[in-house]
Protein backbone atom coordinates (compact mmCIF):
# COMPACT_ATOMS: atom_id res chain seq x y z
CA UNK A 1 0.00 0.00 0.00
CA UNK A 2 1.38 3.14 -0.72
CA UNK A 3 1.84 6.21 1.43
CA UNK A 4 -1.15 8.06 -0.78
CA UNK A 5 -3.32 5.57 -0.31
CA UNK A 6 -5.93 5.48 2.76
CA UNK A 7 -5.58 2.92 5.22
CA UNK A 8 -8.43 0.85 6.08
CA UNK A 9 -9.61 2.99 9.09
CA UNK A 10 -8.45 6.39 7.41
CA UNK A 11 -11.44 8.15 5.19
CA UNK A 12 -10.35 9.22 1.94
CA UNK A 13 -8.71 12.97 1.81
CA UNK A 14 -9.09 13.21 5.68
CA UNK A 15 -5.48 13.10 8.26
CA UNK A 16 -5.66 9.35 10.25
CA UNK A 17 -7.59 9.43 13.32
CA UNK A 18 -4.10 9.01 15.24
CA UNK A 19 -3.41 12.88 13.50
CA UNK A 20 -6.89 14.34 14.60
CA UNK A 21 -5.97 16.27 17.76
CA UNK A 22 -9.45 17.80 18.22
CA UNK A 23 -13.04 16.38 18.49
CA UNK A 24 -16.27 18.31 18.40
CA UNK A 25 -19.62 17.78 19.19
CA UNK A 26 -18.72 13.99 21.34
CA UNK A 27 -18.61 15.95 24.77
CA UNK A 28 -21.25 13.47 26.04
CA UNK A 29 -20.04 10.45 24.84
CA UNK A 30 -15.59 11.72 26.17
CA UNK A 31 -17.43 13.09 29.66
CA UNK A 32 -19.07 9.17 29.94
CA UNK A 33 -15.29 7.63 29.68
CA UNK A 34 -13.81 9.96 31.81
CA UNK A 35 -16.40 9.85 34.18
CA UNK A 36 -15.67 5.21 34.03
CA UNK A 37 -11.76 6.53 34.49
CA UNK A 38 -12.27 8.70 37.50
CA UNK A 39 -14.40 6.10 39.17
CA UNK A 40 -11.35 3.58 39.29
CA UNK A 41 -14.20 1.38 37.96
CA UNK A 42 -12.42 1.53 34.50
CA UNK A 43 -14.46 -1.43 32.07
CA UNK A 44 -11.50 -3.39 30.29
CA UNK A 45 -13.85 -3.62 26.85
CA UNK A 46 -15.60 -0.43 24.90
CA UNK A 47 -17.54 -0.82 22.23
CA UNK A 48 -17.97 3.08 19.83
CA UNK A 49 -21.07 3.16 17.99
CA UNK A 50 -22.10 5.34 15.64
CA UNK A 51 -22.89 6.65 12.11
CA UNK A 52 -19.92 6.39 10.17
CA UNK A 53 -17.82 9.37 10.10
CA UNK A 54 -18.88 11.39 13.08
CA UNK A 55 -15.35 10.59 14.97
CA UNK A 56 -15.86 7.00 16.65
CA UNK A 57 -12.17 6.59 15.43
CA UNK A 58 -10.70 9.82 16.43
CA UNK A 59 -12.56 8.97 20.28
CA UNK A 60 -10.81 5.68 20.47
CA UNK A 61 -7.22 7.27 20.00
CA UNK A 62 -7.78 9.96 21.90
CA UNK A 63 -9.14 7.82 24.72
CA UNK A 64 -5.41 5.87 23.58
CA UNK A 65 -3.63 8.63 23.79
CA UNK A 66 -5.39 9.31 27.65
CA UNK A 67 -4.76 6.16 28.84
CA UNK A 68 -1.15 5.94 27.81
CA UNK A 69 -0.41 9.61 29.33
CA UNK A 70 -1.78 9.07 32.13
CA UNK A 71 -0.27 6.87 34.95
CA UNK A 72 -2.49 5.58 37.97
CA UNK A 73 -2.31 7.07 40.89
CA UNK A 74 -0.51 4.66 43.03
CA UNK A 75 0.71 7.01 45.60
CA UNK A 76 -1.35 9.72 46.80
CA UNK A 77 1.67 11.28 47.56
CA UNK A 78 2.40 14.30 50.46
CA UNK A 79 -0.31 16.62 49.00
CA UNK A 80 -3.16 13.61 48.71
CA UNK A 81 -4.45 12.30 45.18
CA UNK A 82 -4.22 14.48 42.31
CA UNK A 83 -7.34 15.83 41.13
CA UNK A 84 -9.00 14.20 38.83
CA UNK A 85 -8.84 14.67 34.70
CA UNK A 86 -11.59 16.69 33.24
CA UNK A 87 -10.89 15.96 30.10
CA UNK A 88 -8.80 13.67 27.21
CA UNK A 89 -6.63 16.00 25.90
CA UNK A 90 -2.83 15.41 25.82
CA UNK A 91 -0.32 17.57 25.34
CA UNK A 92 1.14 17.03 21.16
CA UNK A 93 4.50 17.61 22.93
CA UNK A 94 4.09 14.61 25.20
CA UNK A 95 6.89 11.90 24.50
CA UNK A 96 3.05 9.92 24.57
CA UNK A 97 1.55 11.70 21.85
CA UNK A 98 4.94 11.76 19.66
CA UNK A 99 5.33 7.92 19.67
CA UNK A 100 1.26 7.27 19.17
CA UNK A 101 1.93 9.98 15.86
CA UNK A 102 5.37 7.93 14.95
CA UNK A 103 3.45 4.38 15.11
CA UNK A 104 6.09 3.92 17.61
CA UNK A 105 3.74 3.59 20.90
CA UNK A 106 4.85 -0.21 22.00
CA UNK A 107 1.47 -0.19 24.53
CA UNK A 108 -0.78 0.26 21.53
CA UNK A 109 -1.82 -1.80 18.96
CA UNK A 110 -4.49 -1.45 16.18
CA UNK A 111 -6.27 -4.05 14.28
CA UNK A 112 -7.72 -3.21 10.45
CA UNK A 113 -8.01 -4.63 7.42
CA UNK A 114 -4.54 -6.71 6.46
CA UNK A 115 -3.12 -7.73 3.10
CA UNK A 116 -3.08 -11.17 1.54
CA UNK A 117 -0.61 -13.02 0.37
CA UNK A 118 -1.07 -11.42 -2.81
CA UNK A 119 -0.67 -7.80 -1.76
CA UNK A 120 -4.58 -6.98 -1.93
CA UNK A 121 -6.19 -5.67 0.87
CA UNK A 122 -8.51 -8.44 2.54
CA UNK A 123 -12.11 -7.61 2.62
CA UNK A 124 -12.08 -8.23 6.18
CA UNK A 125 -10.28 -8.57 9.67
CA UNK A 126 -9.38 -12.00 9.84
CA UNK A 127 -8.18 -14.65 12.79
CA UNK A 128 -4.18 -13.96 12.31
CA UNK A 129 -4.79 -10.39 12.52
CA UNK A 130 -6.01 -11.03 16.73
CA UNK A 131 -3.77 -13.34 17.06
CA UNK A 132 -1.02 -11.05 17.09
CA UNK A 133 -2.36 -9.21 20.03
CA UNK A 134 -0.82 -12.73 21.93
CA UNK A 135 2.76 -11.30 20.48
CA UNK A 136 1.91 -7.35 21.66
CA UNK A 137 0.25 -8.56 25.16
CA UNK A 138 4.25 -10.56 25.56
CA UNK A 139 6.22 -7.44 24.31
CA UNK A 140 4.21 -5.02 26.44
CA UNK A 141 4.21 -6.84 29.78
CA UNK A 142 7.47 -6.06 31.04
CA UNK A 143 7.06 -2.42 32.11
CA UNK A 144 3.42 -3.15 34.12
CA UNK A 145 1.95 -0.29 32.00
CA UNK A 146 -1.16 0.28 30.69
CA UNK A 147 -2.12 -1.61 27.05
CA UNK A 148 -4.36 -0.26 24.89
CA UNK A 149 -6.01 -2.18 21.86
CA UNK A 150 -8.08 -0.50 18.96
CA UNK A 151 -9.87 -2.69 16.55
CA UNK A 152 -11.19 -0.55 13.34
CA UNK A 153 -13.95 -1.44 12.52
CA UNK A 154 -14.83 -4.80 14.68
CA UNK A 155 -18.10 -4.88 12.38
CA UNK A 156 -15.30 -6.16 9.53
CA UNK A 157 -14.15 -9.38 11.56
CA UNK A 158 -15.10 -12.48 10.44
CA UNK A 159 -16.29 -15.22 12.29
CA UNK A 160 -13.13 -16.74 13.71
CA UNK A 161 -11.76 -13.22 13.97
CA UNK A 162 -14.62 -12.11 16.35
CA UNK A 163 -14.59 -15.44 18.67
CA UNK A 164 -10.67 -14.97 19.09
CA UNK A 165 -11.51 -11.49 20.07
CA UNK A 166 -14.01 -12.42 22.50
CA UNK A 167 -12.07 -14.94 24.15
CA UNK A 168 -9.83 -11.73 25.21
CA UNK A 169 -12.95 -9.83 26.04
CA UNK A 170 -13.85 -13.15 28.55
CA UNK A 171 -10.33 -13.24 30.24
CA UNK A 172 -8.73 -9.83 29.52
CA UNK A 173 -5.31 -9.46 29.61
CA UNK A 174 -4.15 -7.20 33.08
CA UNK A 175 -4.43 -3.38 32.72
CA UNK A 176 -5.89 -3.55 29.15
CA UNK A 177 -8.24 -1.59 27.18
CA UNK A 178 -9.90 -2.74 24.14
CA UNK A 179 -11.77 -0.11 22.20
CA UNK A 180 -13.90 -1.66 19.13
CA UNK A 181 -15.15 0.69 16.34
CA UNK A 182 -18.34 -0.05 15.46
CA UNK A 183 -20.78 1.34 12.79
CA UNK A 184 -23.22 -1.40 12.73
CA UNK A 185 -23.45 -3.21 16.80
CA UNK A 186 -25.99 -5.43 15.50
CA UNK A 187 -23.45 -7.38 12.92
CA UNK A 188 -21.44 -8.17 16.03
CA UNK A 189 -21.52 -11.33 18.35
CA UNK A 190 -24.13 -10.82 20.79
CA UNK A 191 -21.35 -11.80 23.37
CA UNK A 192 -19.13 -9.05 21.72
CA UNK A 193 -21.59 -6.91 22.89
CA UNK A 194 -22.77 -7.58 26.41
CA UNK A 195 -19.01 -7.78 27.40
CA UNK A 196 -18.25 -4.32 26.36
CA UNK A 197 -19.61 -0.90 27.96
CA UNK A 198 -20.55 1.22 24.83
CA UNK A 199 -20.27 4.80 24.08
CA UNK A 200 -22.25 5.96 21.29
CA UNK A 201 -21.30 9.06 19.42
CA UNK A 202 -23.88 11.30 17.12
CA UNK A 203 -24.45 13.25 14.10
CA UNK A 204 -22.51 16.90 14.29
CA UNK A 205 -24.51 19.73 14.55
CA UNK A 206 -23.45 22.53 11.68
CA UNK A 207 -21.21 24.19 13.88
CA UNK A 208 -19.38 21.31 15.28
CA UNK A 209 -19.26 20.16 11.57
CA UNK A 210 -17.71 23.51 10.40
CA UNK A 211 -15.53 23.13 12.59
CA UNK A 212 -14.49 19.06 12.24
CA UNK A 213 -13.68 20.16 8.27
CA UNK A 214 -11.56 23.00 8.89
CA UNK A 215 -9.18 20.66 11.02
CA UNK A 216 -9.18 18.16 8.41
CA UNK A 217 -7.91 20.82 5.94
CA UNK A 218 -10.72 20.37 3.39
CA UNK A 219 -12.11 23.08 1.21
CA UNK A 220 -15.68 24.19 2.40
CA UNK A 221 -18.09 24.79 -0.51
CA UNK A 222 -19.97 27.73 -0.64
CA UNK A 223 -23.41 25.96 -0.10
CA UNK A 224 -22.38 24.27 3.13
CA UNK A 225 -26.18 24.38 4.01
CA UNK A 226 -26.33 21.57 0.76
CA UNK A 227 -23.03 20.18 2.25
CA UNK A 228 -24.57 19.86 5.42
CA UNK A 229 -27.92 18.04 3.90
CA UNK A 230 -26.06 15.36 2.54
CA UNK A 231 -23.57 14.69 5.29
CA UNK A 232 -26.19 14.22 7.66
CA UNK A 233 -23.78 15.30 10.42
CA UNK A 234 -20.69 13.12 9.27
CA UNK A 235 -17.19 14.67 8.67
CA UNK A 236 -16.14 11.30 6.84
CA UNK A 237 -19.25 11.98 4.25
CA UNK A 238 -18.89 15.40 3.66
CA UNK A 239 -15.09 15.31 3.16
CA UNK A 240 -16.16 12.02 0.35
CA UNK A 241 -18.83 14.24 -1.27
CA UNK A 242 -16.17 17.42 -1.21
CA UNK A 243 -13.15 15.29 -2.93
CA UNK A 244 -15.69 13.51 -5.48
CA UNK A 245 -17.64 16.53 -6.09
CA UNK A 246 -20.58 14.63 -4.46
CA UNK A 247 -22.35 18.60 -4.81
CA UNK A 248 -22.51 18.77 -8.41
CA UNK A 249 -23.60 14.96 -9.08
CA UNK A 250 -26.72 15.78 -6.37
CA UNK A 251 -27.54 18.98 -7.74
CA UNK A 252 -27.34 17.62 -11.37
CA UNK A 253 -29.72 14.15 -10.36
CA UNK A 254 -32.33 16.68 -8.84
CA UNK A 255 -32.17 18.98 -11.94
CA UNK A 256 -32.81 15.21 -14.05
CA UNK A 257 -35.39 14.52 -11.29
CA UNK A 258 -37.13 17.80 -12.43
CA UNK A 259 -37.70 17.13 -15.78
CA UNK A 260 -39.63 14.13 -14.93
CA UNK A 261 -42.38 12.66 -15.69
CA UNK A 262 -41.05 13.29 -19.48
CA UNK A 263 -36.97 13.11 -18.40
CA UNK A 264 -34.13 14.54 -20.01
CA UNK A 265 -32.62 11.18 -21.20
CA UNK A 266 -29.59 12.91 -22.89
CA UNK A 267 -28.76 14.52 -19.44
CA UNK A 268 -29.59 11.09 -17.63
CA UNK A 269 -27.37 9.39 -20.47
CA UNK A 270 -23.80 12.06 -19.76
CA UNK A 271 -25.07 10.83 -16.23
CA UNK A 272 -24.58 7.08 -16.93
CA UNK A 273 -21.21 7.85 -19.25
CA UNK A 274 -19.73 9.97 -16.09
CA UNK A 275 -20.37 7.18 -13.61
CA UNK A 276 -18.63 4.65 -16.19
CA UNK A 277 -15.29 6.32 -16.78
CA UNK A 278 -12.11 4.55 -16.03
CA UNK A 279 -11.03 4.87 -12.65
CA UNK A 280 -14.41 6.45 -11.15
CA UNK A 281 -15.40 3.57 -9.63
CA UNK A 282 -15.63 5.52 -6.25
CA UNK A 283 -17.91 8.49 -8.30
CA UNK A 284 -20.39 5.51 -9.50
CA UNK A 285 -20.28 4.26 -5.84
CA UNK A 286 -21.41 7.96 -4.57
CA UNK A 287 -23.68 8.34 -6.79
CA UNK A 288 -25.99 5.20 -6.36
CA UNK A 289 -25.78 6.30 -2.72
CA UNK A 290 -27.16 10.05 -3.72
CA UNK A 291 -29.96 8.00 -6.03
CA UNK A 292 -30.54 6.59 -2.70
CA UNK A 293 -30.56 9.67 -0.30
CA UNK A 294 -32.70 11.83 -3.34
CA UNK A 295 -35.29 8.60 -3.48
CA UNK A 296 -35.70 8.75 0.48
CA UNK A 297 -36.04 12.30 0.78
CA UNK A 298 -38.95 11.60 -2.20
CA UNK A 299 -40.67 9.73 0.41
CA UNK A 300 -40.46 11.84 3.30
CA UNK A 301 -41.72 14.88 1.64
CA UNK A 302 -44.75 12.83 0.26
CA UNK A 303 -44.69 11.16 4.20
CA UNK A 304 -44.76 14.21 6.03
CA UNK A 305 -46.55 17.03 3.53
CA UNK A 306 -43.04 18.84 3.74
CA UNK A 307 -39.76 18.41 1.98
CA UNK A 308 -36.92 18.12 4.32
CA UNK A 309 -34.81 21.07 4.92
CA UNK A 310 -32.45 22.16 4.36
CA UNK A 311 -32.71 21.47 0.78
CA UNK A 312 -29.52 19.19 -0.56
CA UNK A 313 -29.55 21.33 -4.08
CA UNK A 314 -30.87 23.89 -6.13
CA UNK A 315 -34.97 24.00 -6.67
CA UNK A 316 -34.96 20.34 -4.93
CA UNK A 317 -37.47 21.45 -2.74
CA UNK A 318 -40.20 22.51 -5.72
CA UNK A 319 -38.76 19.29 -7.43
CA UNK A 320 -39.13 16.60 -4.04
CA UNK A 321 -43.07 18.41 -3.36
CA UNK A 322 -44.56 18.14 -6.95
CA UNK A 323 -43.09 14.39 -7.28
CA UNK A 324 -44.69 13.63 -4.02
CA UNK A 325 -47.60 14.87 -2.89
CA UNK A 326 -48.98 12.52 -0.80
CA UNK A 327 -48.57 9.34 1.97
CA UNK A 328 -49.27 6.91 -1.07
CA UNK A 329 -47.08 8.16 -3.01
CA UNK A 330 -44.46 8.31 -0.43
CA UNK A 331 -45.18 4.84 0.16
CA UNK A 332 -44.28 3.88 -4.07
CA UNK A 333 -41.01 6.14 -3.54
CA UNK A 334 -39.97 3.88 -0.49
CA UNK A 335 -40.64 0.92 -2.35
CA UNK A 336 -38.69 1.91 -5.45
CA UNK A 337 -35.57 2.59 -3.30
CA UNK A 338 -36.06 -0.59 -2.03
CA UNK A 339 -35.70 -2.18 -5.08
CA UNK A 340 -33.45 -0.28 -6.84
CA UNK A 341 -30.94 -0.37 -3.91
CA UNK A 342 -31.19 -4.09 -4.47
CA UNK A 343 -30.91 -3.82 -8.07
CA UNK A 344 -27.85 -1.84 -8.02
CA UNK A 345 -25.95 -3.78 -5.34
CA UNK A 346 -27.07 -6.81 -6.91
CA UNK A 347 -25.55 -5.49 -10.22
CA UNK A 348 -22.33 -4.25 -8.70
CA UNK A 349 -21.71 -7.69 -7.43
CA UNK A 350 -22.06 -9.14 -11.02
CA UNK A 351 -19.91 -6.40 -12.83
CA UNK A 352 -22.72 -5.00 -14.91
CA UNK A 353 -21.55 -2.16 -17.03
CA UNK A 354 -22.14 1.00 -14.73
CA UNK A 355 -23.62 3.24 -17.35
CA UNK A 356 -26.16 0.68 -18.26
CA UNK A 357 -26.85 0.35 -14.47
CA UNK A 358 -27.62 3.96 -13.81
CA UNK A 359 -30.14 4.52 -17.11
CA UNK A 360 -31.73 1.24 -15.45
CA UNK A 361 -32.26 3.01 -12.57
CA UNK A 362 -33.07 6.26 -13.90
CA UNK A 363 -35.84 4.50 -16.14
CA UNK A 364 -37.19 3.06 -12.96
CA UNK A 365 -37.57 6.26 -11.14
CA UNK A 366 -39.36 7.57 -14.32
CA UNK A 367 -41.55 4.54 -14.38
CA UNK A 368 -42.56 5.08 -10.82
CA UNK A 369 -42.55 8.84 -11.42
CA UNK A 370 -45.19 7.99 -14.28
CA UNK A 371 -47.52 5.90 -12.46
CA UNK A 372 -48.00 8.63 -9.44
CA UNK A 373 -49.13 11.29 -11.40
Amino acid sequence: MSDDTPTPDQAPGAPHPRETQQLFGQNTAEQAFLSAFNSERLHHGWLLTGPQGVGKATLAWRIARFLLATPPAEDDGLFGPPPPPETLEIDPDHSVAHRILAGAEPGLAAITRSMNDQGRLRNEIVVDDIRKLGKFFGLSSADGGRRVVIVDSADEMNVSAANALLKMLEEPPARTTLLLVSHQPSRLLPTIRSRCRTLRLSPLASEDMQAALTQTGAELPAQTEHLAALATGSVGDAVRLINLGGLEIYAELIAILGTLPRMDRQRALALAEAAAQRGAAERFELLLTLIEIALSRLALTGATGAPPTPEAAPNEAETLSRLSTSTHQARRWAEVAATITARARHGQAVNLDPAALVLDTVFKIQETAGQSR
